[in-house]
């Protein structure tokens, strides 16, 4: 008997054993065992056929192709001739108590070929019973998953590279879906999460980025960002976090079995982010010391203006009763050629006045001009405050700074808007250090509200009586009784909120003190800023 004879017999008795429920409701039952043995042999998996006791029975070409050995050369030898060494025990064990409960067996060995070499073997085993439920032949199948095994430990060891190196990045590092979820992050992202007590980092960092970059911020691939400076306010007695992001978008390709014909792709987002706190900080402290220095300029040009205005003022009084009685007189002096000589001098004393009130008008500091900007208010009023901190520690002043996170940018003049709320802020100190209470406490807020900017700032002062809260916004108007105070601070924040299209009112049913309120608009589609 030739090789493929004796290959035909073992094949067609075991294979016989394996298929006998197929033959026995087949009209060709048989033909089926030869048909079966050609597609062993045609098989892209390598098939070993053995008795009970693992000795081997049959081997497809496949089987030869991977371990080198030939059918001959195995037949009646153990299968075990392809174990190695480093499979652990409990592994062949765990595969004969399956077995021996005639259950198939799947799982992973270290295999050896005949040449020596080592690869990982991905086996199946089923039992093969007779007409009586005896197991009396075994049926192995297994193929090479070696590089699927070391192509997934690159993968993971890639994997957990990355992951380290991102988590020990003292960079933020999230990456959301298209939903705005954060679906990874590392240590340094977990850490602002704690300081922030829940809120969700990405979402403060994403509405302030929305904010800046306005429609350029879109899921598009082309759209990715770098280097946007945003920051928001904790709120509290926190500071405002500043963050430098970057950003990129990304799609990946779904994993899914029922996307595989038809390519669903999910959109990411990359979000990086530093904390660029420290350096606002240093960078505002110099910017400090530079704007009170100029805000104490701009302090020493508004009292000059308002002494020249209020001397103007005072001046255009006695010349208009000049004006008047020379009128008179010359009505009188045409018809009857009297008092000559004092119409002459009323009307050298309105020349001459009239002359020295153009000198001071001319004298009169012009306000330079300034260029309209996107304002953030939150930061504006964080600025006033900075720059009133040593005088509300001085007169025991509580400050309780209540903004909301995310602001829409305010179109206006910056130093016209600081100047504006520093003089609030100012009028309010002012009113608290000149009343007896102990109770000292300026509140501020920022909200919005109908498309507008919200700012209220209120203090426990003695409050405005009814009757003037409409006056003190009228030039030259002051309560407080001192001669060095011309009353145009109040009339001053007016010009400034009208020029900004804004309004301020004060607040009829606060009776702890006074409550300034004053909205300013946020950008419109008539240009307004532009």
């Amino acid at each position: 008997m030739n090789d493929d004879d004796l290959t035909g017999t073992i094949l067609n008795v075991t294979l016989s054993q394996a298929s006998h429920r197929v033959i026995d409701k087949c009209a060709c039952g048989e033909l089926l065992p030869g048909v079966f043995a050609k597609a062993m042999d045609h098989l892209a998996l390598a098939i070993c056929i053995t008795d009970t006791q693992a000795n081997i029975q049959y081997v497809n070409p496949t089987f030869t192709g991977l371990t080198g050995y030939d059918l001959d050369e195995v037949v009646g030898k153990n299968a075990s001739i392809l174990s190695h060494n480093s499979t652990p025990a409990r592994v062949y064990g765990h595969m004969w108590g399956q077995l021996r409960r005639q259950q198939p067996w799947t799982g992973l060995l270290v295999n050896r070929t005949k040449q020596g070499s080592v690869y990982l073997a991905e086996l199946t085993v089923v039992p093969l019973p007779d007409e009586s439920g005896k197991t009396t032949h075994f049926l192995g199948m297994h193929r090479d998953v070696t590089e699927v095994h070391q192509l997934e430990q690159r993968v993971l060891n890639q994997k957990v590279l990355i992951e380290s190196m991102v988590d020990a990045a003292p960079t933020i590092i999230a990456l959301l879906d298209a939903n705005s979820q954060v679906i990874l992050s590392n240590r340094a992202y977990k850490k602002l999460l704690q300081d922030m007590r829940g809120r969700e980092p990405a979402a403060e960092l994403l509405r302030a980025l929305q904010e800046s970059l306005g429609e350029a911020f879109t899921q598009d691939v082309q759209q990715s960002f770098a280097d946007k400076e945003v920051n928001f306010e904790p709120g509290g007695h926190k500071e405002t976090r500043w963050f430098s992001c970057s950003g990129t978008w990304f799609r990946e390709r779904d994993d899914r079995a029922d996307a595989f014909f038809k390519p669903i792709r999910q959109t990411y987002l990359l979000l990086i982010a530093n904390d660029i706190t420290n350096l606002k900080r240093q960078q505002e402290a110099v910017q400090m010391n530079a704007m009170r220095a100029l805000l104490a300029e701009q302090e020493r040009m508004r009292s000059m203006r308002e002494t020249l205005e209020g001397a103007i003022f005072q001046l255009q009084v006695p010349m208009n009763l000049i004006a008047a009685a020379h009128d008179i007189l010359e009505r009188r002096g045409a018809a009857h050629g009297e008092n000559m000589a004092l119409r002459n001098a009323l009307a050298q004393a309105m020349t001459v006045s009239r002359e020295a009130l153009d000198r001071l008008q001319n004298s009169v500091p012009e306000v330079p001009p300034e260029a309209v900007v996107p304002v953030n208010i939150n930061h504006l009023l964080r600025e006033v405050l900075s720059l009133c901190t040593q005088r509300m520690l001085a007169g025991g002043i509580v400050v309780e700074w209540q903004p909301t996170p995310i602001l829409p940018a305010v179109p206006g003049q910056e130093g016209r808007l600081r100047g504006m709320f520093k003089q609030l802020v100012d009028n309010a100190l002012d009113a608290m250090e000149s009343h007896r209470s102990t109770q000292r406490e300026l509140r501020i807020n920022t909200h919005l509200q109908d498309e507008m900017v919200l700012v209220t700032i209120q203090d426990t002062g003695p409050g405005v009586p009814s009757l003037l809260r409409l006056k003190v916004f009228e030039p030259f108007f002051t309560s407080k009784g001192r001669a060095d105070r011309t009353g145009l601070g109040l009339a001053m924040v007016q010009d400034v909120v009208s020029e900004h299209r804004g309004m301020i009112s004060i607040d009829p049913d606060y009776a702890r003190g006074c409550r300034f309120k004053v909205l300013l608009p946020i950008q419109r589609s008539d240009g307004f800023g532009e």
